[in-house]
């Protein structure tokens, strides 16, 4: 690497070179220039001379593969950072080595007014069960505790942690020793989170953000809300991330509105949209999502949060105030619900309105051909999750406990999806599984049910391109003249282009092709290390002794 004095009436401007630079205005490109914040060339390593006389500062890739900066379309930030600096049950393998952590989390945590903690699964221990609420009174000493399940949509607490939710045994959701779901669930959600001090909030957000940019990551797309996280986190973290050290973050806000006011309400609080994670059902592993048939081994169908009718009212108005509308939905019957209430608002304020706005759907797992239609028709943006299937997918998984192999075998269609024109945008639902994009490729590509995985190309667009379009931002997430310069470099092996028909090979290295290679996502192949993240052309991160 070498530089120059540069001369501050100009932006500050580098050439990128030696590489591979993954570029559809080059598929050949070895080289690439930054002026400022935005990409200025790409082009061959012949032409890059032409540059080198001029720019501050000259990057000399070795090999390197630079690739758009990924872009995470569903995550919890706070909530990831508590995960990655606290307690975090995601690798307890049974019932007593997850005990055994609580017991030595509240042990170096004596300070902790509520201790906090993620990532448990039942259905991954041969015990086959949560802890029991007076297990959890022992392993924490009798202090409050809160103990989010793998998705975030149940928790067991302590006796003492109910102690401080008022009202708490009355509540929907609430049973005598079982994990809280519903209004419960939320209420002592919200009494653990109030405990957060300032400080505790910030470093968790920057832990988080610092993670995210290591993996290449240059935007979050934060889902927050009322039932999720308080207006100050929501907040306190769009400010951090305005500070410009780590990765965009666009923030939704998922709550309903009725009126221009609370629209401007919701934009006041820097939301691009009263959408993200507006519950609709719960979820498949914990009994909540909302089907038309009930589950394999419970002998309900979930639980319904809105009707057609909420949705269409919350679409028409967030159609008519120009803010995007979102629902988290997983379910058939939640899916179903959104599909008529989108085609309700559209017959109020007009097909085309509602398809140019761009509303979006996160997770939506269990499409039928009739819903899957609808997304397509109503231009309904598909945030989906495929570490999703890789944890819980095949035939033996957690979905299939839950609604038998043949229900299960029919979940997260991303083929069938981009087949129909539904646009998508990959993301992780971070803390639910983790910020790992290339691992998130490799499980879209490799998906347990084989006729629903898509090419490594579609793959990579949904996860850079598709999160910028799904914010109404056609000219980002690629690296052409003119768009941002949010990218990232990459040590990886050979470059290949997946064939687009199994009748030929699967991968293929020829430069005929034409196409932009990509790492070899094949399950047990090493996948790309993270060199450096750039946003807006300023690193976020670098690899120490690189």
């Amino acid at each position: 690497m070498s530089e120059r004095t540069p001369d501050p009436a100009r932006p500050r401007t580098v050439l990128l070179r030696g590489g591979e630079v993954h570029s559809p205005a080059d598929p050949f490109a070895t080289a690439m220039v930054v002026e400022g914040g935005s990409i200025a060339w790409v082009g061959e390593e012949g032409a890059a001379d032409s540059f080198a006389d001029g720019v501050d500062e000259i990057v000399h890739l070795d090999g390197a593969l630079v690739t758009p900066a990924f872009t995470d379309a569903h995550v919890h930030t706070t909530a990831t950072g508590l995960a990655l600096t606290g307690l975090d049950l995601s690798g307890a393998a049974t019932l007593p080595d997850a005990l055994a952590r609580i017991r030595a989390h509240a042990t170096a945590r004596p300070a902790d007014r509520i201790l906090l903690g993620h990532g448990w699964d039942a259905t991954a221990w041969p015990e086959g069960r949560p802890p029991s609420r007076a297990e959890l009174d022992d392993a924490a000493g009798g202090r409050p505790l809160y103990l989010t399940r793998v998705d975030v949509h149940s928790a067991v607490v302590t006796t003492a942690l109910l102690d401080l939710v008022p009202g708490i045994r009355e509540r929907t959701g609430f049973r005598p020793d079982a994990p809280l779901t519903g209004d419960a669930h939320h209420a002592v959600r919200q009494t653990a989170y109030a405990t957060l001090t300032a400080a505790q909030r910030a470093d968790a957000q920057t832990a988080a953000l610092a993670r995210a940019a290591s993996l290449g990551i240059g935007t979050l797309h934060e889902c927050a809300g009322p039932d999720i996280s308080g207006e100050d986190d929501f907040t306190a973290l769009l400010a951090l991330a305005a500070e410009g050290h780590g990765p965009r973050v666009v923030g939704y806000w998922a709550e309903k509105i009725a009126t221009a006011k609370e629209a401007d309400r919701i934009r006041d609080l820097g939301a691009v949209g009263a959408a993200g994670d507006l519950f609709v059902d719960g979820s498949l592993g914990s009994h909540t999502a909302h089907l038309h048939a009930p589950y394999a081994d419970a002998p309900h169908t979930g639980s319904a949060h809105l009707t057609a009718e909420e949705v269409a009212a919350h679409v028409a108005a967030c159609t008519e105030a120009g803010l995007q509308a979102g629902f988290h939905a997983i379910g058939d019957a939640a899916l179903t619900t959104v599909v008529d209430g989108v085609r309700a608002a559209a017959d109020r304020v007009g097909l085309q309105r509602v398809r140019a706005a761009r509303h979006r759907v996160e997770h939506a797992e269990m499409l039928t051909d009739a819903t899957l239609a609808a997304f397509a028709d109503l231009a309904l943006t598909a945030s989906v999750q495929p570490a999703f299937d890789a944890a819980w997918g095949g035939d033996s998984g957690m979905y299939a406990a839950r609604l038998g192999a043949d229900r299960a075998r029919t979940l997260n269609p991303y083929a069938a999806l981009l087949k129909a024109g539904v646009p998508l945008a990959l993301g992780s639902d971070s803390p639910v599984t983790p910020l790992d994009p290339w691992g998130t490729l490799r499980a879209a590509v490799f998906h347990r049910t084989r006729a629903h995985g898509i090419s490594a190309r579609a793959a990579f667009t949904a996860h850079t391109r598709g999160g910028w379009r799904a914010i109404g931002r056609d000219d980002a997430g690629i690296l052409v003249p003119g768009a941002p310069a949010d990218y990232a470099v990459w040590r990886t092996g050979d470059l290949l282009v997946q064939a687009p028909d199994e009748r030929v090979q699967r991968w293929s290295t020829d430069p005929r092709s034409g196409t932009p290679g990509l790492p070899d996502l094949t399950p047990g192949s090493a996948l790309p290390e993270c060199l450096s993240t750039v946003v807006g052309g300023r690193t976020v991160f670098g690899r120490p002794n690189e």
